[in-house]
């Protein structure tokens, strides 16, 4: 260590002369110097000490926190065990890791914060402030009040006091200046020491520090380590093995044609045998008296219940019970692929609306394949799948070939077969056409306006001369006729039922319009709500209606036999019989009813006294379900 060259002569310090005043100064702006310069390394020492301490309290809350692993409530799946025990291996080797820490914290404050806060408040802070003040103020007050004594009327006494203060005051200066000259030099040893001891003591703290580090990890961590490091190897390798699949399947998904993208191109047929479906549709809401609102949902069946699930929810609500309910095709708002959900009461009723025409069509078959049950059976699936098969085969004329294949050797000869088990061919012939609309034609419209015929008020009153005694009036839609070869059984009527339906659904015929089905006791009419016109030009009379009945299954479906000679080739003199298939708002048992209650008062019109009978007999509601429009006509 080189020797102090620059130093204050003590002999100097009475004389106080302007070089020695000069020297002085150039000590102070050096122990100025050191003190700026000590007290940006005090602060620097003192942030190492706080990151330290934070250091051993953020070791701490972490050894805590990988024992908290165990004891999380995982969404997906809880921790693997292997990761659990590894993870308490580090916690107890992080707590031991703390305590070391923390004891390097402790040293670095006492050898090296501690030496430095000593040496600025002692050395620097003292000697700057204190001696310096001491050195000058007294001696200059002394010397002021000996400059001023008089000369002409002298005071010895007053004169030796003050030249006894003057002495006194400059012995003390003497004494100040030289203990001043002697701190200002031994600062110049001390500041060289400030600046060491601190380092030393924090290098002694390091290497202590990482001595007792590298004992804990060679002699208790070294396997440990190598294992997790073949753990965390194994766990990249797959990862990248799982990267690659991803990214080879985003590529693959990727490369598709922008079709897929595109709502209402799908190149999938429709599968119509599905009896579970789930997906986004808009549901129209009201909002107000008139208004409504569309909102998109996600949708899906679960087992005979609609269900939905709004965004943000964790699970999905039931919506509707689909057993026995009715969907069909509507027009609502000029929007496309628009269907409508109707509870078997008719109460509840949605109207939701598809993304393109393959999921419009597939969910319109899945609902009503729910609606069927089908989803109680064994194999839901297989039981679909057979009856769309069936469906097919109702719709589709069967050939001469077929006949001889599925029947008997001899196909001229038909075999006898009891009365109560009758085949379908027995009761409808194959490819029988089918007719889905009743339409009244632009020229009968105009005939009827102009032979002044009077529009049908279906609400009970008529302004014809129509002798009828009862008018009841339902909600209906057509689904439509065919020719039927029995007409006085009910199983025709299911079957052709059935084939109406079946043919609908293979041939995407869902859109129905609504009429209003007037029953009378002498005539069915079918009358357009809007014009009050009826449908047919020729009215379905009671008298000709042989058989009536409403679906086993689906209450709301009906229909009827008609018998006459206008709706087959067969001629007049040749009885034919047609079903015509309605679906009401109402149970089709009410409108059954209505046709039975009908065809008795017609029979008792020819006997006054039956139809009296029949009049107080007949139940009445009270909201009106029947109204009797005349009184029984007078005997002559």
């Amino acid at each position: 260590m080189p020797a102090v060259h620059h130093k204050l002569l003590l002999e100097e310090a009475l004389q106080d002369s302007p070089q020695t005043r000069s020297l002085l100064s150039v000590f102070e702006e050096d122990a100025g110097t050191l003190t700026n310069y000590t007290n940006q390394l005090l602060q620097s020492m003192q942030r190492v000490f706080g990151a330290q301490n934070e250091m051993a309290l953020a070791t701490e809350q972490l050894s805590k926190l990988l024992l908290e692993y165990e004891k999380q409530n995982f969404a997906l799946a809880k921790g693997d065990e292997e990761v659990i025990n590894t993870l308490q291996h580090f916690a107890k080797s992080v707590e031991e890791l703390n305590s070391l820490h923390a004891e390097l914290a402790s040293q670095i404050a006492d050898k090296m914060v501690f030496p430095m806060v000593q040496f600025r408040e002692k050395d620097l802070t003292g000697t700057t402030l204190t001696l310096k003040i001491i050195c000058f103020h007294f001696h200059e007050a002394a010397m002021v009040k000996y400059s001023r004594l008089p000369k002409k009327r002298e005071n010895e006494k007053m004169k030796a006091e003050v030249v006894r203060e003057v002495a006194y005051c400059r012995r003390k200066q003497h004494q100040a200046a030289m203990q001043y000259y002697c701190a200002l030099n031994a600062l110049q040893y001390r500041k060289r020491v400030a600046m060491l001891e601190p380092m030393l003591g924090y290098t002694h703290a390091q290497i202590d520090f990482f001595k007792k580090g590298m004992e804990l990890v060679s002699k208790k961590m070294d396997s440990f380590l190598s294992s997790v490091s073949s753990m965390n190897q194994s766990i990249e390798s797959q990862l990248e093995v799982d990267a690659e699949v991803m990214r080879s399947s985003q590529r693959e998904l990727l490369s598709v044609d922008d079709t897929v993208y595109m709502p209402d191109h799908d190149q999938v047929p429709v599968n119509r045998a599905l009896v579970q479906k789930a997906g986004y549709l808009n549901i129209r809401n009201k909002t107000g008296l008139v208004t409504t609102a569309w909102d998109r949902l996600f949708f899906f069946t679960q087992g005979g219940n609609l269900m939905c699930q709004p965004r943000g929810a964790v699970a999905g609500g039931m919506v509707l019970d689909l057993d026995n309910s009715s969907v069909m095709a509507v027009e609502c708002e000029d929007r496309r692929y628009c269907f409508q959900i109707t509870s078997p009461n008719g109460k509840t009723s949605l109207i939701l609306q598809a993304e393109g025409k393959k999921e419009y069509e597939e969910w319109i078959c899945t609902l009503n394949n729910i609606s069927r049950q089908i989803y109680l059976t064994d194999n839901p699936e297989a039981v679909a799948i057979r009856l769309h098969q069936t469906a097919l085969q109702a719709v589709t004329p069967i050939t001469s070939f077929e006949k001889r294949a599925e029947g008997s050797p001899n196909p001229d000869r038909e075999p006898q077969k009891p009365p109560a088990a009758l085949e379908p061919e027995d009761l409808i012939v194959p490819g029988t056409p089918i007719q889905f609309d009743i339409v009244l034609p632009a020229s009968e419209f105009l005939d009827q306006n102009r032979a002044g015929a009077r529009r049908t008020n279906p609400f009970g009153e008529t302004e014809d001369d129509d002798d009828s005694l009862l008018q009841q009036v339902f909600a209906v839609r057509f689904l439509g006729s065919m020719a039927v070869r029995a007409g006085h059984t009910q199983e025709v009527i299911y079957e052709a039922m059935r084939q109406v339906l079946a043919a609908r659904a293979i041939h995407n015929i869902f859109k129905t319009s609504e009429s209003h089905l007037m029953v009378t006791s002498t005539c069915i009419r079918l009358i357009d709500p809007q014009t009050q016109v009826t449908k047919i030009s020729v009215s379905f009379q009671l008298k000709d209606v042989t058989q009536f009945a409403a679906h086993q299954e689906n209450s709301r479906l009906m229909g009827f036999v008609l018998q006459g000679s206008d709706w087959s080739d067969g001629g007049e003199d040749q009885p034919s019989f047609s079903v015509f298939a309605f679906e009401s708002n109402t149970e089709g048992e009410k409108i059954c009813y209505t046709i039975n209650l009908g065809k008795e008062i017609s029979l008792a019109k020819k006997d006054p006294e039956a139809l009296a009978q029949l009049m107080k007999a007949m139940p009445l509601t009270n909201d009106g379900k029947f109204l009797l429009l005349e009184n029984a006509p007078d005997e002559g």
